[in-house]
């Protein structure tokens, strides 16, 4: 996966974003490195992905477009009437979707359950699940850590981003869960801290088979890649005015002109 990429996915985030209206731009933009990576470095047929934080639909559909598995025109129906590409990932119409997400704590115990009949069925592949922090004030994933250690879940690979934000302010003054590995690792859960926008060390982790269940907690920026988006709350709903939407177009135009001297 190239860096040029990398940013017209970021720019198509942005104008399918834009075009529809449609906020929740900042936790798109800070997962969208690790479903990249994820989509074009790890996943092979036989694994498996669950979208826990299903506010980031855009960042995925994004993702299925960059691999051929959505087209353009799917883009530009994004969450119209009558399109496949609702706000959040829908119940069916998709193959890779597996489930319908959105209201968190949800899709690691769906993650588990399909790690646990992989295991019983003997059949080969992985299982992916990427949650946001905030989800983590959820009892039921603290209840699905206990369930995939029980069963020896290796097949299974979850994966926080972890922007410090949720829906009422910062993760850390809303319920704080720091540190986060380190409850990881007191479930017995094999734990890696990562910084979540450097595709090529997510890579590495993500491809490595671990004789336990494997956690990443991946250290990220809401709104990523955009300066006047990174870190800040607000862009957890707002939607793009013209003049905002622009100024990310130009900036992501500036640092793809580093990449490459020819359109990128």
């Amino acid at each position: 996966m190239t860096s040029e990429l990398l940013l017209r996915a970021k720019q198509r985030l942005l104008q399918m974003h834009y075009e529809s209206g449609v906020g929740h731009i900042g936790g798109n933009l800070s997962s969208l490195d690790i479903l990249m990576t994820l989509h074009h470095e790890v996943l092979r047929p036989e694994d498996a992905f669950v979208l826990s934080k299903g506010h980031a639909a855009g960042a995925l559909y994004v993702t299925l477009w960059s691999t051929g598995a959505l087209c353009e025109e799917d883009l530009k129906s994004f969450h119209k009437d009558g399109t496949r590409l609702s706000g959040h990932p829908p119940v069916k119409g998709i193959p890779e979707i597996l489930f319908a997400t959105g209201s968190l704590g949800h899709g690691l115990g769906l993650a588990s359950g399909l790690a646990l009949a992989k295991k019983l069925k003997r059949e080969p592949g992985r299982v992916f699940c990427l949650m946001s922090d905030g989800e983590w004030n959820e009892g039921s994933n603290w209840e699905t850590l206990i369930f995939l250690k029980h069963h020896q879940l290796d097949n299974l690979t979850l994966i926080v981003d972890l922007n410090g934000f949720q829906g009422l302010g910062r993760t850390c003054d809303v319920a704080d869960i720091a540190p986060l590995a380190g409850k990881f690792r007191s479930f017995g859960l094999h734990t890696v801290e990562i910084d979540g926008h450097d595709c090529g060390a997510l890579a590495e982790v993500l491809r490595r088979h671990e004789t336990d269940p494997v956690g990443i907690v991946a250290r990220t920026k809401k709104g990523h890649g955009v300066s006047f988006m990174e870190d800040r709350f607000e862009w957890h709903y707002l939607p793009l005015r013209e003049e905002q939407y622009r100024e990310a177009v130009l900036e992501l135009n500036t640092k793809c002109a580093k990449y490459s001297a020819g359109p990128c």
